[in-house]
């Protein structure tokens, strides 16, 4: 990964129009359709917890944490994660996570869920939500609903809808 001299810097409000714009590139219109997009859209992201990945000034990747409930219980919903094609398979989203996981559990956080692919995001500690338990306020497919615990036994006893947090700072 050294050989790209790849930065992880957390977003600046500057960033939000080349962020969007990847965001189009990589997922098109039909990302608008999406369960996460939908409770992500109602809220909104949360800066101190979502970081970029540049190479010298060039944007490569993104990632965003929003705050959410499941049920009643404070969470984040991670995503989009995004890198652009010519840089996937080399560790950038990888990092993103990483940061993202990092930040959020020094700032008190304990839970972050997402929909995604678990051979991936397994890596970084996230694993399949028992189906039924946890259910988006749309279509998922239930194995594709992932959880990472930051702290010990942290999604013990967690069940509900995931919905926006809206009293979250």
């Amino acid at each position: 990964m050294s050989e790209l001299n790849l930065t992880i810097l957390p977003e600046a409000e500057g960033d939000a129009l080349a962020i969007e714009r990847l965001h189009e590139r990589t997922f098109g219109p039909g990302r608008y359709a999406r369960s996460a997009y939908r409770i992500r859209e109602g809220r909104g992201h949360t800066l101190a917890l979502s970081f970029t990945a540049r190479i010298g000034t060039l944007l490569v990747g993104s990632v965003r944490l929003t705050p959410v409930c499941i049920g009643d219980t404070p969470a984040l919903l991670l995503g989009p994660l995004t890198v652009e094609p010519p840089f996937r398979s080399r560790g950038v989203g990888g990092k993103l996570i990483q940061r993202a996981l990092n930040e959020a559990k020094d700032r008190g956080q304990t839970l972050v869920v997402l929909v995604g692919d678990e051979p991936f995001y397994q890596k970084a500690g996230f694993q399949r939500i028992p189906k039924g338990l946890v259910k988006m306020p749309g279509p998922v497919d239930p194995s594709r609903l992932l959880v990472a615990g930051l702290l010990p036994g942290a999604f013990a006893g967690v069940s509900g809808l995931i919905r926006p947090d809206w009293d979250a700072a």
